[in-house]
């Protein structure tokens, strides 16, 4: 059957984001991928569902494994490095309709809305994942066997604007805060 085919095709092509490595460091030491973080990101999400029960969790976990769809070709540019937004989003744009193109129909441009969705930060679900994206980034950070000259000052300002929406995720963030200050050597915060 030609949509199994295709189905196939478009699941082996996804196989990329497996080697997709971050700007991130495991515990161990090792360079996270970008699928390890997707992956982490739903399991946060799945926690905090219960927190959200008017959300719709089908969604929420259709974003989380979305989210970053976009760097399957171009890999991840870390927010770190202060990149060109808008040449960015043009490459993440131009993966995410390349690789949605290899499913069948009309399945295609349903998941490449539900990307929109999350990109353009559309809905309360979507609004959930792009702040637990960053928290699961700032996690990462703080957990990982980082680099000596690793910029954790960044985590104090990165997404932000996203923890705003209600008392948990400011709760969520003041947590994250308080975890990424303590990585940060007391003569460098003076």
């Amino acid at each position: 059957m030609e949509k199994i085919t295709e189905y196939l095709d478009f699941i082996r092509e996804t196989e990329n984001l497996k080697s997709t490595l971050r700007t991130a460091w495991t515990a161990r030491g090792r360079q996270e991928s970008t699928a390890e973080h997707s992956w982490r990101l739903a399991l946060l999400a799945g926690v905090f569902l219960e927190e959200y029960p008017c959300l719709d969790a089908v969604r929420v976990y259709q974003l989380c494994l979305v989210h970053d769809l976009g760097e399957i070709y171009d890999g991840d540019i870390s927010a770190a490095l202060r990149p060109d937004e808008e040449l960015k989003h043009k490459k993440e744009k131009q993966s995410v309709e390349k690789v949605f193109s290899l499913l069948p129909g009309s399945s295609g441009k349903k998941w490449l809305d539900i990307w929109r969705e999350y990109d353009e930060n559309l809905t309360p679900e979507a609004h959930l994942v792009k702040a637990l994206d960053k928290a699961e980034t700032i996690i990462q950070h703080n957990q990982g066997r980082n680099p000596e000259d690793f910029d954790y000052e960044f985590n104090l300002e990165y997404g932000r604007k996203y923890f705003e929406a209600d008392e948990l995720l400011r709760e969520l963030r003041r947590e994250l805060d308080a975890e990424t200050r303590r990585h940060i050597p007391p003569e460098s915060t003076e």
